[in-house]
């Protein structure tokens, strides 16, 4: 294991090559809402992955990855609950932690797991500030609709930033008897768009809009007038977002949309088995830790003269 001191230290190539990393894409650093506002008035797309610890967080800031959402989908891929409901939020304030102090110089947006901010608008208040002080987050999400932008309005008149969760909302998925898309009926899509404008005019800081038809996102891309994060709503949106074990092809099951572009599993599963056959052949190596000669011969004569 490496010290603390080693661990904090950044070697200096990728100190270099992070840098270079960020000024070829241009994204200032720290990313803010306004940053991300900018990319929307500049007519830049921005990506956003989801990350729930701080190891990971450092490589893709170092990668140039401007949001990292700590979703609630951390329920599945790192408690190994079966579905998202089942997020703790003391858990869920703690990886948000995390992740920022992984990646202090990225927008983290922490999303609020269920019921945490359904039964009662002041406890919605103090969970979504509890969020941005022990969590560190600069935004949080929720999944809503129109009839939630009261609460969002006074989120927003409190100071936090919001970013509204429309479209497919998971935290509902029982309500509907599982996960689907949302928006392919005309009425659907019209309700869509209204409740994106609404929650906008409520003061939401941003909007994330999943699993829809692309002409949805489109509408309410053009009906509003802040950034627009899609997960699975086509590429009409300013961003997009999926989960990071899916990207990876860490998953076992992963929506449509979220095509893996890498295969971890497999190398994670040659080097867990690769570890396993170098410890049943004692093969690892010359041991770096050694006693002096005379602290040897020590150990070794008082040895002999001590009971068991």
């Amino acid at each position: 294991m490496t010290s603390p001191a080693t661990e904090s230290k950044t070697p200096p190539q990728l100190e270099r090559d992070a840098t270079q990393d960020s000024a070829k894409r241009d994204i200032p650093r720290p990313v803010t809402v306004r940053t991300i506002a900018r990319f929307v008035e500049r007519g830049e797309k921005f990506a956003c992955l989801t990350c729930y610890d701080a190891t990971t967080a450092r490589w893709l800031e170092r990668a140039g990855v401007p949001v990292l959402l700590v979703g609630d989908t951390a329920a599945e891929v790192i408690l190994g609950y079966p579905s998202t409901i089942f997020m703790p939020l003391d858990v869920l304030i703690a990886l948000t932690a995390a992740v920022k102090r992984g990646a202090p110089n990225t927008l983290v947006m922490a999303d609020m797991p269920f019921m945490s901010y359904q039964a009662d608008e002041a406890e919605a208040l103090r969970n979504a500030g509890r969020f941005m002080t022990e969590g560190l987050a600069d935004t949080v999400k929720i999944e809503v609709d129109r009839t939630f932008a009261p609460l969002v309005e006074k989120m927003a008149r409190a100071g936090v930033p919001v970013v509204a969760h429309i479209g497919a909302r998971p935290q509902q998925s029982k309500l509907r008897g599982g996960y689907g898309s949302v928006g392919r009926t005309a009425e659907e899509a019209r309700r869509l768009v209204a409740d994106a404008v609404t929650l906008e005019k409520a003061g939401a800081t941003m909007l994330l809009v999943e699993a829809t038809p692309d002409e949805v996102a489109q509408q309410i891309v053009a009906k509003t007038h802040i950034p627009v994060i899609g997960c699975g709503a086509g590429t009409a949106c300013h961003g997009q977002v999926v989960v990071l074990q899916d990207l990876l092809g860490l998953s076992d099951w992963q929506p449509s949309f979220a095509r893996p572009i890498a295969w971890l599993g497999e190398p994670l599963l040659a080097a867990a088995r690769q570890w396993i056959g170098m410890v049943r052949e004692s093969r690892l190596g010359e041991h770096p830790y050694h006693m002096s000669e005379q602290e040897r011969k020590d150990f070794a004569a008082r040895s002999l003269h001590q009971s068991p």
